[in-house]
């Protein structure tokens, strides 16, 4: 393959990588909203009430579970909400009862909470919590199902290009496992087997003595995390080149290396498989897993 420029490679990285899974999960968002269906129902009951905070302690007395749905309703995951105040800290645990009953009522009269059911604000808690604030939490886990998209879209174009997952291509493959499997050895890498290291992709095509071991990421913005890959894997790269049969392939993109560009070279000129989206575009897959 003829030596590529990368200042024209660079040039061809990608902003934006979202599919549309990726701004809201909603397969997620209605099993969540699913979990506190009946005590929100029973919550509902408190709407518009006359005199809430005692009608709220009669509820939780008759129903001490109505108490696992406030934190929902503060939009939190957590089980145990902690506020600090002139008063000093409090962790309240909305699973048992940690505080007495009138502590209880005055997180919820503090919060808001009884002034939002009292006053008609909303009109129903399960649209509410169980949907809308549930969606909105979804919106706050698009880091963590961002850092998925990169090998999701990765394992498309793999699998695009006929190779077949546990046959000829392999998921999140540790070092010990491919040694194993095949009888490589990898000391060079696992620091004469004291590392743990594992891959994104392993791919194994049959009938070839060659086995490539992959990782891919994609950052949207600048950090130190990039320097720190970028030179991670410089360093696969130049502890692979000893070792038959054994190809270090790395799938990137994203406008953050343009602000780290300078690593990203280095590693660029020791690696011959680095490659973006834009390569797999072209095909690059088919033409290096051989």
């Amino acid at each position: 393959m003829a030596k590529r420029d990368f200042d024209d490679w660079l040039s061809t990285f990608t902003d934006n990588i979202n599919s549309y899974t990726y701004y809201v999960d909603f397969a997620g968002v209605y099993a969540n909203a699913q979990i506190f269906k009946r005590e929100l129902a029973l919550m509902q009951t408190l709407i518009g009430s006359k005199n809430i905070r005692e009608e709220f302690k009669n509820l939780v007395n008759d129903y001490p579970e109505v108490l696992k749905c406030i934190p929902i309703l503060l939009a939190l995951r957590e089980s145990v909400v902690a506020v600090t105040d002139e008063d000093g800290r409090k962790d309240y645990n909305f699973k048992c009862m940690n505080y007495s009953l009138d502590d209880y009522c005055d997180f919820m009269e503090k919060t808001g909470l009884f002034d939002l059911l009292a006053n008609h604000v909303v009109s129903n808690l399960y649209d509410l919590a169980g949907l809308g604030i549930n969606i909105g939490l979804s919106s706050n886990g698009r880091k963590n199902r961002g850092g998925h998209q990169m090998e999701d879209l990765v394992e498309s174009y793999i699998v695009k290009a006929g190779f077949v997952k546990d046959k000829s291509y392999f998921k999140e493959m540790y070092l010990t496992e491919i040694e194993d499997k095949w009888g490589y050895n990898l000391t060079n890498i696992s620091a004469e087997g004291t590392s743990t290291k594992r891959f994104d992709f392993v791919i194994k095509p049959e009938g070839s003595a060659n086995v490539y071991v992959c990782e891919c990421n994609c950052y949207s913005s600048g950090g130190s995390k990039l320097n720190e890959t970028a030179r991670s894997f410089k360093t696969i790269a130049l502890e692979t080149e000893g070792i038959p049969n054994v190809h270090f392939v790395w799938f990137t993109d994203g406008e953050g290396w343009k602000s780290a560009r300078r690593n990203l070279k280095e590693t660029f000129d020791v690696l011959e498989d680095i490659y973006n989206i834009n390569d797999m575009d072209n095909g690059i897959i088919k033409k290096i897993f051989v």
